[in-house]
Formats: C-alpha cells, sequence, structure tokens
C-alpha cells in the first residue's frame, strides 16, 4: 500500500475535526515514541515541545528550544509515521508577524500537518500578548496555510489559565471565539481541570475545542470528556514526563537497593527491532 502523501494526511488531521467525534491525539518527542504510538492504534499523533526540550537537556519555557531544533524534531516524527502530525509550535518563535508566518511556512515544510499558535509572549512579566496583537498573529498564521499546498489544520491558545489572568474563564472564551473569527481550526485552553469549566467553555466557544489530559492523576476519562463534547484530546508533555518519571524510579531503585526490578516490564529488544525495522520497509 502506498504511504499517503502530505495532502491527504491534511485531509484526514481536518475532517477528525469536523467528525463530530472525539478523538485522542497523543505526542510524541521523538521519532521512536511517535512508532510506538503510531503501532498502538491512533488515528493522529501530536508533538510535544516540552518533551522535545527535556529530552535535549533543556527547561519547557521562555523558548529555550530553539525553533531549528524544534522543526529538526517534527520532520523526524512527521517522517517516521504514517499518521497525520500535528506540531507543537509555541507561540510561533518570534514577536512579529513574519515570525509566525515564517514558522507555520517550516512547519508545513516539515511535513507536519497541523501547528499551534500560542498567546503568550514566553516573557513572564509581559504576559499575554494584546488580543488584538494575538489575533492579527492567528490571521496571519492562517494566512500561511492558505497560500500552501496544504490544508494544514491550526490550532489557536489561549494561555489564560498558565498565566494566571486574573478571569481565565471569561478571557479564554473571549480570545478564542476572537482567535476562530479569524480562521483557527481548533481552539484550545490548556489547563481547567473541572468538569464545569470544561463545559463552559465547549458552550460558549464557537469551535472545535482541544482538552490536555495528563495535567492531573484525576483526570476524566475520554468517554466523559466526549459527554462534555470536546472534540479533540492531547497529552501535551504528560507522556514525556511519565517516561522520565519511570526511568528516575528505577535508577533510584539500581542506586539504592541494588536491583533490577524494571527488567521484567522492559520491551524485548526483538519486539522493538522488528516495529522499528518495519518503518523502514
Amino acid at each position: 500500500m502506498p504511504k499517503p502523501t502530505q495532502a491527504e494526511k491534511a485531509r484526514d488531521f481536518r475532517s477528525l475535526h469536523e467528525g463530530g467525534k472525539t478523538f485522542v491525539m497523543p505526542n510524541a518527542w521523538d521519532a521512536g515514541s511517535a512508532i510506538l504510538l503510531a503501532h498502538t492504534g491512533f488515528k493522529a499523533i501530536a508533538t510535544t515541545s516540552a518533551g522535545i526540550a527535556f529530552s535535549k537537556g533543556l527547561p519547557d519555557y521562555l523558548n529555550r528550544l530553539s525553533r531549528a531544533d524544534n522543526m529538526l524534531a517534527i520532520q523526524q516524527i512527521a517522517a517516521a509515521v504514517d499518521l497525520p502530525v500535528s506540531a507543537d509550535t509555541e507561540s510561533g518563535y518570534g514577536p512579529s508577524l513574519d515570525d509566525v508566518r515564517e514558522t507555520i511556512d517550516l512547519t508545513i515544510k516539515s511535513g507536519a500537518v497541523g501547528a499551534s499558535i500560542e498567546d503568550f509572549t514566553g516573557d513572564p512579566s509581559a504576559g499575554l500578548y494584546d488580543i488584538e496583537e494575538a489575533v492579527d498573529r492567528v490571521a496571519a498564521a492562517v494566512a500561511a496555510v492558505d497560500a500552501s499546498n496544504v490544508a494544514l489544520t491550526l490550532t489557536a491558545r489561549a494561555e489564560c489559565f498558565l498565566v494566571g489572568h486574573e478571569n481565565p474563564l471569561s478571557e479564554s472564551i473571549k480570545r478564542l471565539n476572537r482567535y476562530r473569527e479569524a480562521g483557527a481550526h481548533c481552539l484550545y485552553a490548556p489547563g481547567p481541570k473541572d468538569r464545569e469549566t470544561i463545559a463552559t467553555l465547549i458552550k460558549e466557544v464557537d469551535g472545535p475545542l482541544n482538552f490536555v489530559a495528563g495535567l492531573s492523576p484525576t483526570a476524566m476519562s475520554v468517554e466523559e470528556l466526549s459527554q462534555l463534547g470536546v472534540t479533540r484530546i492531547s497529552t501535551g508533555g504528560a507522556l514525556a514526563r511519565a517516561c522520565l518519571a519511570t526511568l528516575r524510579t528505577i535508577a533510584t531503585e539500581i542506586n539504592t537497593s541494588g536491583t533490577f526490578s524494571f527488567a521484567g516490564e522492559a520491551i524485548p529488544d526483538a519486539e522493538l527491532c522488528s516495529l522499528f525495522d518495519a518503518r523502514q520497509k
């Protein structure tokens, strides 16, 4: 069977947002994690700038992960799987509209079929971009998509809950609706965990919403989120952090007790070799 083209992946990814059904899009941080996630049966995957940063020994803030390094990882992940890949492109890597447009262009060239634009400036002292500037940035990203030959799905993010805005729910609703009017295809306000807040967002925001799972061990299930009307569920950096947590537990066991109980849980070498070798054929 021939591999799907980028245009076909883009079409399939966009249709997932328009089909009226909830889908889960886990976040990979390298080619290996992407292949493993694809193998388990998901319909799409995303990248995580946090996970990519952690894999390079970098923190997940203040644009410490360069655009070049992020794009390289996105390209490797997109090339590793036949599924649609949505790229975490942070705030567009620069304050100008040209920066945003260039980031979208580079994302499309990387092979991804989705991208996201945050409205956080990256500077804790500055907080969010002014709403009009943030809307212009989303519009610039949409224009870059429209000028390409790939129907990339753009997700616009309101970071109000994460930056400690005094009225995060009402501000998120206002911003997300403006981003939708500017042409965003999917909307995302990371941070809320309770059913009432999520339900209000879904009711008041005009467009498909993404919810990030993994911020809390008591997070709602896929079925519960689907009943609320969530369109897309991602995992952000949670999978990468969980893997690093497991590594720390294993290392602590080895150093404190001198035992290797983790060995029984490890995926056999032959199984991984077979899985990864199949991608080369």
